[in-house]
């Protein structure tokens, strides 16, 4: 039986920005990559995009726990997940773009940012209408690095 990773790839929708700016251009990448040792789950919601064919939608928060903790290890975007798991103390990898880690991440996270200079200005802003900008991440081949080791 392969080791799990459970992925949260996705942020919310936005009213104004046909995709959101926090979601990771690179995710098909990773998972052709990983995919032959690690069994990948992913968690979301109906409506989002299936990565892989483990895609459990829509699910309450005692079975997003469950297969958290029966994880390796996790990746997410800069969405809930992350703060879901460092209340159950689970530390797993984020892929940042324009948010600041120092501020709304966790020490205890592989914290993934490209650059500070791509950091926006009003850290505390709106983030619907804001330009999605793909350069601003970080390569599949980093996250791919964080995951095995």
């Amino acid at each position: 039986m392969k080791p799990v990773i459970l992925i949260s790839p996705f942020s919310k929708k936005l009213p104004k920005s046909p995709k959101n700016p926090k979601n990771y251009p690179h995710w098909k990448e990773v998972i052709e990559n990983l995919e032959s040792d690690y069994h990948i789950i992913q968690i979301g919601i109906a409506g989002e995009d299936q990565l892989v064919d483990d895609f459990r939608k829509d699910l309450p928060i005692s079975e997003i726990k469950k297969i958290m903790d029966g994880a390796e290890t996790w990746i997410a975007v800069d969405n809930f997940f992350q703060h879901f798991a460092h209340l159950h103390s689970k530390p797993g990898i984020v892929i940042w773009g324009e948010s600041d880690p120092v501020i709304f991440g966790y020490p205890e996270n592989k914290n993934l940012l490209k650059s500070r200079h791509h950091l926006r200005p009003d850290q505390f802003g709106l983030w619907d209408g804001r330009t999605y900008k793909e350069e601003i991440f970080v390569d599949p081949q980093v996250v791919i690095n964080a995951v095995r080791g």
